[in-house]
């Protein structure tokens, strides 16, 4: 799946669960992205990594594969960790292009490249360096590149730091995605 196709999976979704029954600017959305990342690095402290060999032989390998087990197996294996934020970052991104009808064609022209270049800019930095570095992009672009190119470097950045994590973060977006889709509206928050 492109990761334009993955653009309006995540929209879709978020329209269906009431993400975008009012008008919100980009700052409300890059807040709740850049919240994210902050669990991601809350997270990392507390050295939570996705299990996902015990998600793969309870969920995958085994039966039944319905909904309830799927989402019993994502709560106790995937969910809070590491590559679980870092992917519901991506998805919030993929979320707001979706909303602001950015095109996701920058990453698409040479993404394996580009998050293999990514993925070697973080090598000498901290986990909490690297989210740092990848939370204030926006700011950092603000009045020097345009909204979308913003949008295209904060999603190739996390997969960057995800490949340098050796994270497979297609997967855990697609996992938590199913997941996202079985949630109540708003996800149960107020926003």
């Amino acid at each position: 799946m492109s990761l334009n196709e993955l653009r309006n999976k995540a929209y879709r979704n978020a329209v269906t669960h009431g993400f975008h029954d009012k008008e919100l600017s980009n700052e409300h959305c890059f807040c709740l992205i850049i919240s994210e990342l902050m669990e991601a690095m809350e997270a990392d402290r507390k050295g939570k990594h996705a299990d996902r060999e015990s998600f793969k032989s309870s969920y995958e390998d085994e039966e039944p594969h319905d909904d309830v087990n799927f989402k019993y197996c994502f709560e106790k294996y995937i969910k809070d960790t590491i590559s679980d934020e870092l992917s519901e970052a991506v998805i919030r991104l993929l979320d707001l292009a979706g909303l602001r009808g950015i095109s996701l064609e920058l990453a698409n022209g040479d993404i394996d490249d580009c998050i293999e270049d990514m993925a070697e800019a973080y090598k000498d930095e901290t986990f909490t360096e690297s989210i740092y570095s990848i939370s204030t992009l926006p700011v950092r672009y603000d009045g020097i590149f345009d909204f979308s190119t913003a949008v295209n470097d904060m999603i190739l950045s996390i997969f960057g730091l995800a490949k340098h994590l050796d994270v497979d973060l297609f997967w855990h977006i697609e996992q938590k995605m199913k997941y996202n889709e079985l949630r109540e509206k708003m996800h149960g928050k107020k926003y």
